[in-house]
């Protein structure tokens, strides 16, 4: 290709490096899939697919035997790495028993907060992260902050110090953006919060499970509310608040309009773009189909919630909230294959019910304030984070050229965000597969199963 470039001369060179965001970025994507099939192996049961249809997602995801969470899967080697510090107290990764249950209650305890002053804690952060802010953001990072401080008070019942707040922001930050594979992990950030948590456990608002080393509590605080909590409420804000950019009709009357709305709003904005791609599971039994068809115990089941959440739906990949509205469902509400928090016979998310009531609130509060802009694209894994321009409600609104520069700015990005996601992803999926932190962990002596950490000397810096 090169050699026809240079016989056709620079035009034809020029039109190709123009032509570069519009072509390039969906072969990266391509080539990234292809390189990570490689790289992690052939592991994993699609479901749906050809063995367990849309029809039986449901009913496999509920079964009892597809309990299991971390131990006899390669993938979950990936998701340790990415998760350290202490993956193996992280809540989602525990397997059944004695220590999840205790994990689970202290969780719920902490998680057990009135609506009122749910929707309360939620305005105030808002409010702070908010002053003074205006133009154009990255929506994600503008949440991050937010949902730091929320998470804090939560577990700590009290204000969240300035300090405290950049560490966890940091810590989460870190997270996503190496699951995004738009930057390496970096251990040192990380443990930092972990010793800051380590100072603090004897002001957690409600006890901290009981047989755990103070370094274990510290992990599962760190694993639960400030990875995951401010990841995941962080990702979910900056979807909705996209969405609401992107349809200024449908913006005027989450406004303008009734509580109801806006909730058909957030539950179409979680349907298309849910916050888990693939959950796997490992079946600690035999899950039978039919009378020729069983799935052995051991199996690993890949549920893929973007494409369960498609499926059923007329012209699925169109944004309408109207799909929950129960005049206007194509089914009742509670038959629509959409489930964001999981479902309740495996572990379903156990912010389901604190999760939407702080996400109206922090909504409403952003509404109240701003007149929301885009022009970019929008996707479930976000890596560009959200760029948005904020107007105040009093202020002029011109929009016209910042969406302009966001499209093509948008654009290019994504050509170098690409190669990037495409490098650096091969190299994390390669180095977790090396370290093997979840398998290492399970073929340990049984006093150290619950103990190992990601301490490796080399892992500070991204490795």
């Amino acid at each position: 290709m090169l050699t026809t470039l240079i016989v056709l001369g620079t035009p034809a060179l020029l039109v190709v490096v123009v032509s570069l965001p519009w072509w390039l970025p969906d072969r990266i994507v391509a080539l990234r899939a292809r390189v990570f099939a490689r790289i992690n192996g052939d592991e994993g049961i699609p479901v749906p697919g050809d063995l367990v249809g849309v029809d039986r997602f449901r009913e496999v995801y509920s079964h009892p035997a597809a309990g299991g969470r971390s131990e006899g899967a390669a993938l979950s080697d990936l998701f340790w790495y990415w998760l350290s510090p202490g993956p193996e107290m992280h809540q989602e990764h525990l397997e059944a028993g004695e220590r999840y249950d205790a994990v689970a209650r202290v969780t719920r305890a902490l998680l057990a907060v009135p609506r009122a002053e749910a929707e309360e804690l939620a305005r105030r952060c808002a409010a702070r992260t908010l002053d003074g802010v205006r133009g154009l953001v990255r929506l994600r990072d503008l949440m991050m902050p937010l949902w730091a401080e929320f998470s804090y008070e939560l577990v700590f019942a009290e204000p969240c110090p300035r300090a405290a707040r950049d560490l966890i922001a940091a810590n989460a930050n870190d997270v996503v953006t190496s699951l995004k594979c738009t930057g390496l992990r970096h251990m040192g950030r990380r443990e930092r919060l972990t010793r800051y948590l380590l100072g603090r456990l004897s002001r957690v608002r409600v006890p901290l499970p009981p047989g755990l080393t103070p370094l274990q509590q510290a992990h599962y605080l760190q694993g639960a509310f400030f990875n995951t909590a401010v990841v995941q409420m962080s990702e979910a804000m900056a979807h909705l608040l996209l969405v609401l950019a992107r349809h200024p009709d449908v913006q005027h009357r989450a406004r303008t309009g009734d509580a109801r709305y806006l909730d058909q709003v957030i539950a179409e904005t979680m349907r298309l773009y849910p916050l888990f791609g693939i959950a796997h599971r490992i079946t600690t039994g035999d899950i039978r189909l039919d009378e020729r068809t069983t799935i052995p115990t051991g199996s690993v089941l890949c549920f893929n919630y973007p494409e369960f959440h498609r499926a059923g739906f007329t012209d699925p990949g169109r944004f309408d909230p109207d799909r929950f509205d129960p005049a206007r469902s194509e089914r009742p509400v509670k038959e629509l294959n959409h489930i964001p928090f999981g479902v309740a016979a495996n572990r379903p998310c156990p912010a389901w019910r604190l999760a939407p009531i702080a996400m109206r609130a922090v909504a409403r509060e952003v509404l109240d304030r701003y007149v929301l802009d885009s022009s970019v694209s929008h996707t479930r894994s976000l890596p560009s984070r959200g760029p948005c321009l904020l107007t105040p409600l009093d202020a002029p609104h011109r929009p016209r050229l910042a969406l302009a520069y966001l499209r093509v700015r948008d654009r290019w990005e994504d050509v170098w965000r690409g190669l990037v996601q495409l490098v650096l992803g091969s190299y994390m999926v390669w180095d977790a597969r090396r370290q093997r932190l979840c398998e290492h962990h399970f073929t340990s002596e049984p006093e150290n199963r619950h103990a190992r950490s990601d301490s490796r000397p080399d892992s500070r810096h991204g490795s």
